[in-house]
């Protein structure tokens, strides 16, 4: 995934930093007249899709759909990135994260919901059966 050094998109150029006359004054003629330039090549890392997340909620948690729209901007994120149009799949890669967040948290919600709110429903009735039918 590094390219390495040798493939940045410019050379650095260096000149020297100073001559060898170190009494000379910069200012003054036969003193040092070159700056050094250091040119720092940073590979980024390209952006996610989040392709797998939104296959995930699709197929288990496509609550409101998100999940299916969280992969259309997966999609587009990967095609983006294969075109190498980086700040297009970030905008993209961002959206999907942002749907996939949502569909797995309505996701686990209802499952959450859908398993409390029974036990609780069960639990009163037996609650009321106690007291009302027996006594207690």
């Amino acid at each position: 995934m590094n390219p390495g050094y040798a493939s940045a998109p410019y050379p650095a150029e260096t000149v020297a930093l100073q001559d060898r006359k170190h009494e000379m004054s910069p200012r003054q003629p036969g003193g040092p007249t070159g700056v050094q330039h250091t040119l720092v090549y940073v590979p980024t890392e390209p952006p996610r899709d989040y392709l797998v997340w939104s296959l995930w909620n699709l197929v288990y948690g496509n609550i409101f759909c998100l999940g299916l729209v969280a992969l259309v901007y997966s999609v587009k994120a990967r095609d983006r990135k294969m075109v190498g149009d980086e700040d297009g799949a970030r905008h993209h890669a961002s959206t999907a994260r942002a749907l996939n967040i949502a569909a797995t948290v309505l996701t686990f919600l209802a499952i959450f919901l859908s398993i409390v709110v029974p036990i609780a429903i069960i639990a009163e009735g037996a609650r009321y059966y106690r007291y009302r039918y027996r006594g207690y």
